[in-house]
């Protein structure tokens, strides 16, 4: 009967001292947003029903819109000053 008295005592969880770290950082982050503008704005330069043809339409925004989805790339593979 001891052994089951010991075996149902628990023992507290030892403290966690490490810190978190988190896979992005608020940098990550930072640029992750400035991406989503950068999409958003290119799709509003693509909005429109006057000049279908124009250059800024077929051209300028597609590349911005582009430049966006490269800068959120940038964003998820840029490593975090912490996980150096």
């Amino acid at each position: 009967m001891a052994k089951t008295q010991t075996a149902a005592k628990t023992k507290a969880p030892a403290a966690n001292t490490t810190p978190v770290n988190f896979i992005f950082d608020k940098s990550n982050y930072t640029w992750f947003i400035i991406a989503i503008a950068v999409v958003a704005f290119g799709f509003v330069l693509m909005s429109g029903t006057t000049d279908i043809y124009s250059t800024t339409k077929i051209v300028i925004a597609p590349v911005v819109v582009l430049a966006g989805f490269g800068i959120g790339f940038y964003a998820i593979l840029k490593k975090s000053d912490n996980n150096k």
